[in-house]
């Protein structure tokens, strides 16, 4: 299990970097994400939710087979958009309605480096996007306007005081 980083901390916020190095390593981490997406009970999670700044995400929607996208890239969306309730293992306990593209075409690598094109449409593709978005530094509440990203954050902090007091303290 790895730790999941929350909102505050620093690596949510950075621009990852390409994944060059298609080895066990790569594996472990990626099993280990899963495994951490699994215990959390969530259905994506990006490298830097667990401290990693690489290009790398896992989704795992129940009734699906997992997956690994390596250094994707979002290279088309739809025209039709629709909003959704999303929350984030980042920022537990809230949730709010992002409006996104209804689907996406994102090129990626699997763990063995080998490129592939996934069209994607539905929840697939909401969390394609939300995943993606964390190796830009961006979070699900940088698409809201900025009355509610505050009372998300109003919420999050109210939620989740004394965890956030304890992190003050380390």
């Amino acid at each position: 299990m790895l730790d999941i980083y929350t909102l505050g901390d620093d690596v949510l916020r950075e621009e990852c970097k390409d994944i060059t190095e298609f080895d066990p390593a790569l594996r472990m981490l990626a099993d280990a994400m899963l495994d951490t997406l699994d215990e959390a009970d969530g259905v994506g999670l990006a490298g830097p939710q667990v401290g990693v700044s690489q290009k790398i995400f896992v989704v795992h929607i129940s009734g699906s087979a997992p997956m690994y996208f390596i250094n994707p890239s979002i290279i088309e969306t739809s025209i039709e958009e629709c909003p959704y309730e999303e929350g984030c293992l980042s920022v537990p306990g809230v949730y709010h309605d992002v409006i996104r593209p209804a689907s996406v075409t994102v090129q990626a690598q699997d763990l063995d480096g080998k490129p592939f094109t996934l069209k994607a449409e539905g929840l697939l593709a909401r969390v394609i996007q939300h995943e993606n978005d964390h190796l830009h530094g961006v979070l699900y509440i940088d698409h809201l306007s900025e009355s509610d990203r505050k009372a998300v954050i109003r919420s999050y902090e109210r939620k989740n005081k004394a965890r956030l007091k304890a992190k003050k303290r380390v």
